[in-house]
């Protein structure tokens, strides 16, 4: 393997925790699981798009998204409730040992740039609160190449931005499908299995596989010995 000098990061549970924003799904009248039906389908219909050669926003699909699920719970699915739900995006916070893994990643010389498929600017807040701002060279998303991951050019479009070829940057998730689609981008995958789930076999292996950002820095430490 190729020594790694950018870690590309996702943002979606990755680093932050989605967590609290089932409670919004609950308060607005809908089971606790679909916090994570909403994700996954929001996920579906954005690779359905770029499969398409088409291309939304995060917010566009995201939003579309819960209007189906609360009409299909008979809720109700106006603006002011749908705003009630997803502005709860906005109010995440980090991991808490992504501060201290990140601030390790750094000082062993990795330079560090977040990738995600939703907005850079909504994790502004969470990111400054969360002390790790200063730590990152550029946060990325991907309505500049118009593709959501795990398409090879949203993966290429952070190469050219790092100035950095793909096969010395490596993209650390939480998502198989996007350790899989950076892999086949030709970048290295470093997994966080933070669930303790099994990595599906239809997907490439990820070079490591770690349960959190400290461990990664643990291993990213003794690779570099």
């Amino acid at each position: 393997m190729s020594t790694v000098e950018v870690l590309v990061l996702d943002v979606n549970e990755t680093l932050s925790d989605l967590e609290p924003l089932r409670e919004r799904f609950t308060a607005a009248g809908l089971p606790a699981e679909s916090l994570d039906t909403w994700f996954a389908a929001t996920l579906r219909d954005g690779f359905a798009l770029t499969a398409a050669g088409a291309s939304a926003e995060f917010g566009v699909v995201g939003r579309d998204v819960l209007v189906g699920l609360l009409s299909s719970h008979g809720l109700d699915a106006g603006d002011e409730a749908v705003r009630s739900v997803l502005s709860g995006l906005t109010e995440l916070s980090l991991h808490p040992d992504v501060l201290p893994g990140l601030q390790r990643l750094r000082e062993l010389g990795l330079r560090l740039v977040t990738l995600t498929n939703g907005s850079a600017a909504m994790s502004e807040r969470m990111f400054t609160a969360g002390g790790i701002e200063p730590l990152l060279e550029h946060r990325l998303d991907v309505s500049t190449p118009g593709l959501w991951k795990p398409h090879p050019d949203s993966y290429r479009y952070a190469s050219g931005v790092c100035g950095v070829p793909v096969g010395r940057m490596a993209l650390v998730a939480v998502h198989p499908w996007d350790i899989d689609g950076a892999r086949r981008a030709g970048l290295q995958g470093y997994y966080l299995d933070r669930r303790s789930t099994p990595y599906p076999r239809a997907f490439k292996e990820p070079d490591l596989a770690v349960p959190d950002l400290i461990a990664l820095a643990d291993a990213v430490a003794v690779k570099i010995e």
